[in-house]
């Protein structure tokens, strides 16, 4: 029997060949099985020594954007073909993940959604000035991405739709060029975190919502396996103990 697959997982498919599953939010501290930071992915990467192709998955409603755009780069920078496959949802810094793929698969049912980058910040008038400064910088790494990839788009109508904070199907996403190829009707299910969700402004309400999930494990249950809880309670309280008084200080958050 074919072990399961985890939540972020790297493996040689074939002899030349990896395949790379991102079921996960993109942090730069990791504090559940199902999150992806950027060292932990640069650490697979490498172990997939010299393939000439790699499939990637994603089921990601996004994360921080500098781990974000360090992925995009470890996979616009390797040597092999990347096939991107939106297995359900690439949102936020997700799509941009996504349009490192040298082709992108999306399922007939899944969603990619753009928008600017935001933060929650604390400070005095200059700091602000340069959270701004900083913030138009990372949008700007990140619009290079998709105009890189979706060659037909133009910068004015992409600087609307991520205003806008736009959700696209796999229809709109192959026609502004974000996608190459439609496949067929995904049982994986799109869902979001709670938090993730209230960040967000337009969610379609087809997207599950559950605060301890990512993915719809009942409906993956044969492909991906459940990560299992490695905290303690003891761990568990303080870390909602620390998003607690991160929220309320206004500590920076980047989705």
């Amino acid at each position: 029997m074919n072990k399961k697959k985890t939540y972020f997982q790297m493996k040689k498919k074939a002899e030349n060949k990896g395949e790379i599953y991102i079921y996960g939010d993109i942090v730069s501290n990791k504090w559940d099985d199902t999150d992806v930071t950027a060292v932990d992915f640069k650490k697979e990467l490498d172990q997939l020594d010299n393939v000439s192709e790699i499939d990637v998955h994603i089921n990601s409603a996004g994360g921080n954007v500098f781990e974000g755009h360090a992925i995009y780069n470890m996979l616009k920078m390797h040597k092999a073909k990347v096939n991107i496959y939106v297995d359900a949802l690439a949102a936020s810094i997700a799509s941009v993940i996504a349009m490192s793929g040298d082709t992108i698969f999306m399922h007939k049912n899944s969603l990619m959604m753009i928008h600017n980058s935001w933060v929650m910040t604390i400070g005095n008038s200059k700091d602000l000035r340069e959270t701004a400064e900083l913030l138009d910088k990372t949008d700007q790494s990140s619009n290079s991405a998709y105009l890189d990839k979706a060659t037909n788009l133009s910068e004015n109508e992409l600087k609307q739709m991520l205003e806008a904070e736009t959700w696209l199907t796999a229809d709109e996403a192959l026609e502004k060029g974000l996608a190459d190829e439609i496949l067929g009707a995904s049982e994986i299910a799109a869902s979001i975190s709670n938090d993730i969700y209230q960040t967000f402004k337009h969610v379609p309400e087809n997207i599950e919502k559950d605060v301890d999930k990512i993915t719809n494990v009942e409906s993956i249950k044969e492909t991906v396996e459940t990560p299992k809880n490695t905290m303690s309670p003891e761990e568990k309280e303080e870390r909602e103990q620390i998003i607690k008084e991160c929220k309320s200080l206004k500590t920076i958050y980047n989705f």
